[in-house]
């Protein structure tokens, strides 16, 4: 077999989403707090909100988690 016969394996899709609520310059004179502030008013909401540092755009990001279980099958099911 050569290396194009190798069959293509693709990684399995993550069961984690992140939705970015809001960002704000890591430059900013107060640092994080914005961000923490606005997170915290999301999780008095009921939204499971979290700071997250974005290295690459330097930002501070308030993202929320959706996990999305795997479905499993039972034997009958067709």
């Amino acid at each position: 077999m050569t290396g194009s016969d190798t069959p293509r394996r693709d990684p399995l899709p993550s069961q984690d989403q992140r939705t970015v609520l809001e960002a704000f310059p890591a430059g900013h004179p107060r640092g994080s707090w914005p961000a923490e502030e606005y997170a915290a008013v999301q999780r008095a909401q009921g939204m499971q909100a979290q700071v997250v540092m974005d290295l690459r755009t330097d930002q501070f990001l308030v993202v929320t988690r959706h996990h999305h279980p795997l479905i499993h099958f039972t034997e009958g099911c067709t």
